[in-house]
């Protein structure tokens, strides 16, 4: 509950703060989606809205954030020309049914939500078998020391998201997916556009 305070005072700042360093990311992993005419895609953790410039119109969209302050943003926002529905919701425990989605994004939030692998779990089950889960954060590696960030962590976490996340142990606790690829962005591949697919279903 304590980010979810801290992300209602953030929310008239957030796009001035947020924007302008993270629309190229952002652009660079949206145009990893395939066609998605008529197919749904969920945005867990959809904040302001500021991906919607990047979203192919042709699809069908929910997006969910704990933070009533942060979606009255995002409804602000929806383009006329964008199908979203917006509601509050958890990432930790997403209101919807196992394999509804075709895609996952999850931008800027894998870091922020206190339990990561339960919100990569949460993507994992309502995607369906085969879907993808678009991932943008910044991760530690294994091993990586980085010692700035660790101790930046022990201020941030409280108020706005976590610096010492390390992706491959978050993955590790989601064994019906796997990585598609794994791609660097920016501050020297601390930030990076992940693309990770649920195993099929074999019959």
């Amino acid at each position: 509950m304590a980010l979810r305070h801290s992300y209602t005072l953030l929310a008239p700042l957030y796009d001035k703060l947020v924007t302008r360093g993270t629309a190229p990311m952002r652009q660079g992993s949206l145009a990893q989606l395939p066609d998605v005419t008529g197919k749904a895609i969920l945005l867990a953790g959809v904040g302001t809205g500021l991906d919607f410039p990047y979203l192919p119109r042709s699809a069908n969209y929910t997006g969910v954030d704990i933070t009533p302050a942060m979606l009255q943003r995002a409804t602000q926002a929806r383009p006329a020309d964008l199908n979203i529905a917006l509601q509050v919701g958890d990432v930790h425990q997403l209101p919807f049914a196992d394999n509804q989605f075709d895609h996952v994004i999850l931008h800027l939030i894998l870091a922020v939500a206190p339990d990561s692998p339960k919100t990569l779990q949460e993507a994992v089950r309502v995607v369906k078998p085969g879907g993808t889960i678009l991932i943008l954060d910044k991760f530690l590696r294994r091993g990586q020391l980085a010692l700035t960030r660790r101790l930046l962590n022990l201020l941030l976490q409280h108020i706005a998201t976590r610096t010492d996340v390390v992706f491959e142990d978050v993955l590790a606790q989601c064994p019906n997916a796997h990585v598609v690829s794994d791609t660097p962005t920016m501050a020297d591949g601390w930030f990076r556009r992940i693309v990770v697919q649920k195993s099929p279903v074999v019959s």
